[in-house]
């Protein structure tokens, strides 16, 4: 139930042109809830920023000559992303880049590294048909505040990206075993296992509110209440 919400700022929009990652952001979320832990770092790219893409994320040529390359981060990210399902809007493109950038260091790609890769445009796409699909459109739908994004960026997209997700998967909860169970419980119900039976009796007024119920069905019935019968 390890869940990473990931985001990437680039330097254009095509790795196979020579683009490259600047930014990344993730947070976790262990059973459906947000653990606080979270990964991010400015990367120096080695190469100049497009004017297109500095105008969505805003970061310059000249913040990030100072920050690390993406070979000194690389063993720390797939550490973070490690055994998780890693849930990115819109993954083809961010998994391209950051394929890319593993490719260039040496290392394998992503997918190698974590559970799965979950793509929300694609969720998103079969919830909403025909409707606007990128991350504010969705904030707007599922009432997800995002007034602080101004301008991208990984982490804080990041964020915004794990309240829609679980605004967008909200009605699985009922499908889902009751996270909240003890660990142990949980260990004897996967080896097959019983759970101890709770059991909750009735209080006194209730059970007068049942038995009030049964004469009423025992004078529609003409006394033929069911549950008389059978304890007769």
């Amino acid at each position: 139930m390890r869940q990473v919400m990931l985001d990437t700022e680039t330097t254009g929009l095509e790795w196979r042109q020579g683009e490259r990652v600047i930014e990344v952001g993730c947070v976790e979320m262990v059973s459906r809830k947000l653990t606080g832990r979270h990964f991010h770092c400015y990367l120096n790219p080695e190469r100049a920023i497009g004017a297109g893409a500095q105008a969505v994320h805003g970061l310059t040529d000249e913040f990030l000559a100072d920050k690390p390359k993406f070979a000194e981060v690389a063993d720390a990210l797939l550490e973070f992303l490690h055994d998780a399902e890693v849930i990115i809007h819109n993954a083809p493109f961010d998994v391209g880049f950051l394929d890319n950038e593993l490719e260039l260091v040496g290392k394998a790609s992503l997918k190698t590294a974590c559970n799965a890769i979950t793509d929300t445009l694609k969720m998103a796409r079969e919830l909403r048909p025909g409707k606007k699909n990128g991350l504010d459109a969705l904030c707007n739908e599922f009432g997800v505040d995002n007034s602080n994004r101004q301008l991208h960026g990984a982490l804080l997209d990041a964020e915004l990206l794990a309240e829609v997700y679980l605004a967008m998967t909200r009605g699985q909860e009922s499908l889902m075993m009751d996270l909240e169970m003890g660990s142990a419980e949980m260990v004897a119900l996967i080896s097959g296992e019983r759970p101890p039976v709770r059991v909750l009796s009735a209080s006194a007024d209730e059970m007068a509110e049942h038995e009030r119920v049964l004469a009423e069905i025992d004078k529609e019935s003409r006394g033929k209440t069911l549950w008389r019968t059978l304890a007769a």
